[in-house]
């Protein structure tokens, strides 16, 4: 049976590429000295999948990584020892036997954080909350797989609930998306807005990870 971690990954370890984030739990696995189950095959190397690799840039407290916990260490031992061999940004909160399957994992709650440091226009609120509103939102994604370079994608029912708060240089997007299968990455939205409305363009945008939901909207384990 394989285990999972929970972790989050915040401050300057939101800038560690996925790739990158793979092999820092490889290393730490081994500096902490705890055994993990390995590949098969004449190049075996560590098991270890992270669900729903994060974009670079993008915080969160919910990730979740699955990998094998050979005999000898105890799992309440690990977040620990595997924390202390982490770069800062990084914290294991909690190691736990995989019962459930990732499928079942079905939607992300990401906290957008739109934000103008010379004030933030009064019509953003109205502005977004119209684009949100529609019927049908339909971009380009970009993909390898299509002859074209990209496919196109309606955003609109994969949006699965959200809020709106605003502050006088910000306005904050509390949003409930699909996780997968497909999966809405929040970029999409913060283009879409920009393309639709320009003239709102914040100066900048923040996206945080803060929680992995079940079909039935409860946190993902």
């Amino acid at each position: 049976m394989a285990d999972r971690l929970l972790f989050t990954k915040t401050g300057r370890a939101k800038y560690i590429s996925h790739l990158d984030l793979m092999r820092t739990f490889q290393r730490a696995f081994a500096r902490a000295g705890i055994p993990i189950r390995h590949t098969e095959g004449f190049h075996p190397h560590p098991f270890i999948s992270i669900a729903l690799p994060l974009s670079v840039g993008f915080s969160s407290q919910c990730e979740i990584l699955e990998f094998g916990l050979l005999e000898g260490t105890p799992a309440e031992a690990v977040p620990e020892r595997l924390t202390a061999a982490m770069p800062e940004g990084i914290l294991v909160h909690r190691c736990w036997p995989a019962q459930r399957k990732l499928k079942e994992l079905a939607f992300v709650n990401y906290i957008l954080n739109f934000e103008y440091p010379e004030g933030r226009p009064q019509e953003t609120e109205s502005a977004l909350r119209e684009l949100l509103g529609r019927e049908s939102l339909v971009v380009q994604k970009k993909s390898n797989k299509a002859k074209k370079g990209y496919t196109e994608v309606d955003l609109i029912p994969l949006v699965h609930g959200w809020s709106l708060e605003c502050n006088r240089d910000s306005m904050t997007m509390d949003a409930v998306l699909a996780a997968q299968n497909p999966g809405l990455n929040p970029e999409l939205l913060r283009a879409a807005f920009c393309d639709a409305y320009p003239q709102y363009t914040p100066e900048f945008v923040t996206f945080h990870r803060r929680e992995v939901l079940d079909g039935e909207g409860r946190p993902f384990r």
